[in-house]
């Protein structure tokens, strides 16, 4: 199966991480636009339980239009997804790779907006895991 996910896992809370994350995020140039947590959604509508896992929606409007320009489809692709979840005694974080969108569409210009997105989602979460002892770097 073909990798379509920048991921790192690193021995942290969850709730720190989320924080971190955030903060990671906004260092890179992103805002959260959403935020689905998943383990209370599952709970209120199918009365199951799951570990704290949380959807952020990070959005940098520059690429986002750029992307929407190139081809305006891809806004079934916005925002990037990040991924938080606990995992035992460590937190998983995952994006989904900006470069997935070449895969979808060969517009002008879009291979240099996914280029940049990941470059600075990758950036996030090697900031994310400098520093930390027992991570997966993320994939890249």
């Amino acid at each position: 199966m073909t990798d379509f996910t920048l991921t790192a896992t690193v021995p942290a809370p969850y709730d720190a991480t989320v924080d971190r994350v955030r903060a990671l995020l906004a260092d890179a140039g992103f805002g959260v636009l959403t935020e689905v947590d998943l383990q209370a959604t599952l709970r209120a509508k199918l009365e199951v339980e799951i570990p704290p896992q949380v959807i952020l929606g990070a959005c940098r409007p520059q690429l986002a239009h750029q992307a929407l320009q190139a081809d305006p489809r891809l806004a079934t692709m916005l925002p990037c997804n990040v991924v938080v979840a606990a995992e035992g005694n460590a937190t998983r974080v995952e994006v989904l790779d900006p470069a997935v969108m070449t895969t979808f569409s060969d517009a002008p210009g879009l291979a240099t907006v996914a280029a940049e997105a990941r470059d600075r989602l990758s950036g996030m979460m090697k900031a994310l895991t400098a520093g930390l002892e027992d991570t997966d770097a993320a994939r890249a």
